[in-house]
C-alpha cells in the first residue's frame, strides 16, 4: 500500500473584483470548512462533495495511508494576497517535506488562482511541491471545471483531472477519478503522456453550464473517449474574469502514448471549437426580466440569475440594481437573495421581528456608480445564518453566513447576510422561513450553480445583466494581460 501526502488550496480569482483574499478570508469562509489540517482534514472533508473528500474515500478503500497537510478555501474575489498565499502554500509544502518517504502526492486545487505576485497560482504551487518531492514521486491534482489550465500546471504535474459538471455536483467523483488515475501509475510504475489544447476565444461563465448545450453534449461524450490507451480527458471552459495571459478554455488529456493523449485532446477540442457560435445566450436587463417573470407566472417561480454580482465568481454580493427594479415595478411574491450587508443584518436583529426600519442596504464595496437601496422595511425574520445544505451540490455542507435577516418592502423580501455565499442551495432560503416553491420570483446572486437545486422547481430561468464584476459580456471590460489573438467573446 502507498503513503500519499494530500492537501489543497482553492481560490477562484476574479481580477476585476473589488476585494482581495487575505488570510482572514480563508479563516472565515462561509460555506466550506475553515483551514482543516492533520486528522481534522480527513474527518471534515471525507463525506463532503469536494474533490479531496472523494480522493480520501477512494484511497482509504484501497488501504493507502494518507498524510494530511492543509486544505484552504476562500470565497472567489480579487487576487490572493502574498501573505495568504505564502502562509497556506508554506504549510502544505512543509507538511509534505516533513512527511518522510512518500509514494505520491495529491493536491485539491482550483486552477484559476491569481495572487499578488503570480498570475499562475497553481503552477507555482505545483512547482514548489515538485521541487520538494523530486521527479520520481507521482504528483496529481484535481481541478475545478473553471480552471485556466496553464502550461506550467501541466508540466509540473503528472496528471490533472477536472470536474465535468456545472453546477459542480461531481466534485467528490472527480477526486475519485483522480485517485483511479494515480492508482494506475502506482500499479504500473508509469507516467502518462500529456496533451494540452487551448482555444483562441473566451466563453462567458453563464453559458458554460453542463445542463445546456453545447457543454452538455461535450461532457456526455468524455467517458466514451477514455478507452484503450486514453487514461483521462478533461475539458475546462475556463474562468474568464481573470486578466492573465493564459486565461481561457482548455482541453487536457493523458494516455499510454503521446498519440493516445493527442487523439483524445484533439477530438474534444474539435467539438469545443466547432461549437463556437453556440457559446452564447439571451441576456436581459433587470426591467425586462421582472416584467417577463411577472407576466409569465403560472404557478411555478421564475428564477432571475443576478450573474454579474455572483459571489461565487468574485462579486461583492452587494449590488442592488435588480432589487431596485423589483420594487419599482411592484413585483409580487418576490425574493431577492443574498445581499451582503452586515450592518443591515445587525440593525434588524437589534430591532427584532415585526419592527419597521428605514435602511440603505447594499453597495458597501464601493464599486463605481453603485449606491445603496434606501427604503422602509419590515423585519420578517432573523437567523444566526447557521444551517446545513440539502441540495445536489452542497448537501451536508455546513453554512456559516453570520447574522441574517429577512426584510420586506412591498411585495419583495430581501435576505441580507453577514457572509458572502452564492444562492446555490434552497436551504439558504428555507433556513429563514422562505419556501422557494411558493414564490413568483426568485432573484438570486448566482450564475449557474443554483440550477442544480432551483431549476427543477422553476418555470423558467432568466439571466439578468445587473451591475457586478463577473461580466457576462467580456467586451464591457478592458483586459491588459491576455495573450495576443484571443477573442473576448465566442
Amino acid at each position: 500500500m502507498a503513503r500519499i501526502a494530500i492537501g489543497g488550496f482553492q481560490h477562484e480569482t476574479n481580477t476585476f473584483s473589488p476585494h482581495r483574499a487575505d488570510l482572514e478570508a480563508f479563516r472565515t469562509v462561509s460555506a466550506f470548512p475553515r483551514l482543516p489540517s492533520g486528522d481534522d482534514l480527513l474527518t471534515e472533508m471525507r463525506e463532503l462533495n469536494i474533490s479531496i473528500g472523494g480522493f480520501i474515500k477512494a484511497s482509504e478503500a484501497r488501504g493507502h495511508t494518507l498524510v494530511p497537510t492543509l486544505w484552504a478555501m476562500a470565497v472567489p474575489s480579487a487576487h490572493v494576497t502574498d501573505e495568504a498565499f505564502e502562509h497556506v502554500v508554506g504549510r502544505i509544502v512543509d507538511g509534505i517535506r516533513g512527511a518522510g518517504a512518500l509514494d505520491a502526492v495529491y493536491l485539491c486545487l482550483h486552477g484559476a488562482m491569481v495572487t499578488e505576485s503570480y498570475q499562475d497560482g497553481e503552477g507555482e504551487i505545483l512547482r514548489r511541491v515538485r521541487e520538494v518531492v523530486g521527479p520520481d514521486v507521482p504528483l496529481v491534482a484535481s481541478l475545478d471545471l473553471h480552471s485556466n489550465t496553464t502550461a506550467q500546471m501541466v508540466e509540473q504535474s503528472d496528471a490533472l483531472v477536472a470536474y465535468r459538471t456545472y453546477p459542480h455536483v461531481d466534485m467528490a467523483r472527480t477526486g475519485q477519478r483522480t485517485a483511479d488515475l494515480l492508482q494506475w501509475m502506482l500499479d504500473t510504475g508509469r507516467r502518462p503522456a500529456k496533451a494540452l489544447r487551448r482555444t483562441d476565444f473566451l466563453i462567458p461563465l453563464v453559458w458554460q453550464c453542463s445542463m445546456i448545450e453545447p457543454a452538455a453534449g461535450i461532457y456526455a461524450g468524455l467517458d466514451a473517449l477514455e478507452t484503450g490507451g486514453v487514461r483521462s480527458v478533461s475539458f475546462s471552459p475556463g474562468f474568464p474574469p481573470a486578466d492573465i495571459a493564459e486565461c481561457g478554455p482548455s482541453v487536457f488529456a493523458y494516455g499510454d502514448t503521446q498519440a493516445d493523449a493527442d487523439r483524445a485532446a484533439d477530438a474534444v477540442f474539435a467539438q469545443v471549437d466547432g461549437a463556437r457560435a453556440r457559446w452564447n445566450g439571451e441576456l436581459l436587463t433587470p426591467d425586462e426580466a421582472v416584467r417577463r417573470a411577472s407576466a409569465g407566472y403560472r404557478g411555478k417561480p421564475f428564477v432571475l440569475a443576478d450573474t454579474q454580482d455572483n459571489p461565487g465568481a468574485g462579486g461583492a454580493s452587494d449590488t442592488v440594481g435588480l432589487l431596485e427594479a423589483l420594487v419599482r415595478l411592484d413585483a409580487r411574491d418576490a425574493v431577492f437573495a443574498c445581499v451582503y450587508d452586515p450592518p443591515a443584518a445587525a440593525a434588524a436583529h437589534a430591532a427584532g421581528v415585526g419592527a419597521t426600519l428605514t435602511l440603505a442596504i447594499g453597495a458597501g464595496s464601493g464599486q463605481p456608480g453603485q449606491t445603496p437601496f434606501s427604503g422602509t422595511f419590515t423585519v420578517d425574520a432573523v437567523s444566526d445564518g447557521e444551517f446545513v445544505g440539502t441540495g445536489p451540490m452542497a448537501g451536508g455542507r455546513r453554512f456559516r453566513m453570520g447574522p441574517c435577516a429577512l426584510l420586506r418592502i412591498g411585495g419583495v423580501r430581501v435576505l441580507v447576510a453577514s457572509g458572502r455565499a452564492q444562492v446555490l442551495d434552497q436551504a439558504i432560503l428555507r433556513h429563514i422561513g422562505i419556501d422557494p416553491t411558493a414564490e413568483r420570483i426568485l432573484a438570486i446572486k448566482s450564475s449557474v450553480h443554483f440550477r442544480a437545486d432551483f431549476q427543477p422547481i422553476a418555470e423558467q430561468v432568466l439571466v439578468v445583466v445587473s451591475p457586478g464584476p463577473n461580466f457576462a459580456d467580456h467586451t464591457a471590460v478592458t483586459y491588459s494581460n491576455l495573450r495576443p489573438g484571443i477573442a473576448l467573446m465566442p
